[in-house]
Order: C-alpha cells, then structure tokens, then sequence
C-alpha cells in the first residue's frame, strides 16, 4: 500500500474513523496528461518509464492548511540515495574554525554560558531575536545520531531557555531548531542547533494553538489526539513510549516526521531512532524543529504538547534547492518520498 491507495485505505476504515479523517484532511486524485514527441520519447521513457499520463494525489489539511503534491510517478523512485564522497571531505576541510573553539571564538549571553557533556552555547552573533543562543556541538560533523549525545542537547537547551527567562521574566516561548549542513540554511558547517525564548509565541506556533482551540470549541475534541488516531489507523503512527510519531500526511517536504508529546524526557530516543533511520537512507542534511508551550501556565495553552517535526532536506551536493514557489506561497509542498514507505523504513529501526 502507498500514498496512491489513500481513497481506498480510508473506505477500509470504521465509519467513526472515516468520519473523523474526513473532518481533518480533504484528499482528491487526478490525472496529469500529455503528448510525448517521438524525437523524446526513448529518453523520457530512460528516466521516467511510462509518464505520459500521471496520477496526482492532493492531501490537504483542513485545520492548518497544510497541503501536499504527491506524483505517483516520483513517489516510485528508491527511498534510499547514495550519499556523496565528496561530503566527507569537505566537512573535514571546515575544521578549525571558530566552532571548533567556542570558548575564545565565539560570544557569551550575557547571563554566561551553559555547559553540557557534548556541547556548550554561544550567543549568536547574527540573532534571529533578542534571546537567541548556538548550541555548539563537540561533534564537527552535523549529523549525530547518538542518544545520549541529543540528550545532552536537548537538555543544555531547556537550562539555556531556563536562565534566559530568569534573565527576562517576559521571555516565556521557547523554540528550538537543528539546521544540518547549508542545504539546511546552516551557515556553519560544525555541528550546532539554536535555541530562542522570546515575548510573544512565534507565528507557525500560535497559529496551530489557535487552529487546535478552533477544532476543540468546534468538535469537542482534541486536534492533536485526532491527527495521531487518523494517522495511526491508516498504518502510519505508532507510539514509542509516551512519543506517538506519525508519517505525516501533508509533508512540509521529504520524509517528514512529527511526534507529539508531553515532554522532552522520552524525545531523545525518538530522534535518534529517526536520524539512524535517515542515515541508512542516505540522508545528510535535515532539519528539526520543536515548538514548545510557554514556561509558564497561559490560558488557551493549557493543552499544547511538544511538536517536534524533522525533514529531510535532499542532496547538501545539488545545485537545486527544495523549495520553490509552490512551497513559499501556494501552501502545496511538492513531494516525492510516500509518507507509507516512510513508515515501514521507519517502525524497522525501532523494532532493531
């Protein structure tokens, strides 16, 4: 089964289920046709096979307006890509630069640094927003897998975000993110995420809270329960301790992941799991986000749960970018990995 047997997967389910899927996602299947001059046609049927009529599936989320371009034709492409020599070689060659020494190289807060087993912060030179920090990795190479070293980052950023708002008694939104490699829109090769606390919640984040209010006031029911239901009744969520992780059905972009939770204490493992899935297919560069709820007790946030989302972000050696105008401003990412493949790929690393 596959992202082209959606319509057919979702007649399968219980009417209650049915139900409850069509309330959050609209699906619609089309075909794409058009006429191959035969001066093409050998080179085109070389690379794409038969393409001359090509099945289209839109899956659109009614609630945040999240919507994905899913072509039967790409999505039959190998999961797996090769990942290029010429990678290592040049993330061995960025050695020695100011990452590599952060206590001289790099500023401080100016409420100090927080030290952790595997990485230590900087304030960033460049901020983002007024309580911006780097999360410098001992680690050179970007792509860690390791548990107990994303323990320590995802620790050393809650006690970042801890003393920030000791700094700033307004500060009470935290956002964390793991840009890997410059296909990720890292500027520095050396391994290091970002934290950031700041006044006022940050837009993508309110908007899913006032979306979710919206559903709940509407339905009865909480948004991120139901999202996880349908996704796991369809095949693709699972729960790995108190983290239920789904296969999203409207990727951002490639192979992307979503997991939902109460907290950070189980996380680690997940993501780790999921960067080790990613590796074996031959993903290096990604990117992480989790959206948090505010430090502090604010009405209408009550039920916002830890959202972390990783995507993978294609070849760091392409000249070609992921993202286009239709990512930028239709709202429909155009995507070739099947959120089912995805899946499979995925429940084996955590079975191993």
């Amino acid at each position: 089964m596959g992202i082209i047997n959606l319509p057919e997967l979702i007649e399968s389910l219980s009417e209650n289920k049915r139900a409850l899927f069509n309330r959050i996602f609209d699906v619609s299947i089309n075909t794409g046709k058009f006429i191959l001059p035969d001066t093409m046609r050998k080179w085109a049927e070389q690379k794409f096979g038969k393409c001359e009529e090509q099945v289209i599936v839109r899956v659109t989320n009614k609630v945040t307006y999240e919507g994905t371009l899913f072509n039967e034709l790409r999505s039959k492409r190998p999961i797996d890509v090769k990942a290029a020599d010429e990678l290592e070689k040049i993330i061995k060659e960025t050695e020695g630069g100011p990452f590599c020494n952060p206590e001289t190289q790099t500023p401080s807060d100016v409420f100090g640094r927080i030290r952790g087993k595997y990485c230590i912060t900087a304030s960033n030179i460049a901020k983002y927003d007024y309580l911006h920090a780097v999360l410098i990795f001992k680690d050179h190479n970007p792509f860690v897998y390791e548990e107990e070293k994303i323990t320590d980052y995802i620790e050393t950023a809650m006690k970042w975000i801890e003393k920030a708002y000791k700094y700033d008694k307004k500060a009470i939104y935290p956002f964390f993110m793991w840009n890997c490699l410059w296909r990720a829109a890292a500027s520095i090769v050396h391994g290091h995420a970002q934290v950031l606390v700041a006044d006022k919640p940050y837009s993508r984040a309110e908007f899913v809270r006032n979306a979710a209010e919206k559903y709940q006031s509407e339905y009865g029911t909480d948004y991120f329960d139901d999202l996880y239901t349908v996704h796991e009744s369809l095949g693709l969520g699972f729960r790995a301790g108190d983290v239920r992780i789904v296969s999203n059905l409207t990727p951002i972009k490639e192979k992307e992941i979503i997991m939902l939770s109460e907290g950070v204490k189980e996380l680690p493992y997940c993501v780790s799991r999921t960067l080790k899935c990613y590796y074996r297919l031959g993903v290096r560069s990604f990117t992480f986000a989790m959206f948090m709820p505010p430090i502090v007790e604010i009405k209408g946030w009550e039920k916002f749960p830890y959202i972390t989302r990783i995507v993978d972000r294609g070849d760091p050696m392409s000249r070609t970018t992921d993202i286009g105008a239709m990512e930028l401003y239709a709202g429909h990412s155009v995507v070739s990995s099947d959120p089912f493949r995805i899946i499979e790929e995925l429940r084996s690393e955590f079975d191993n």
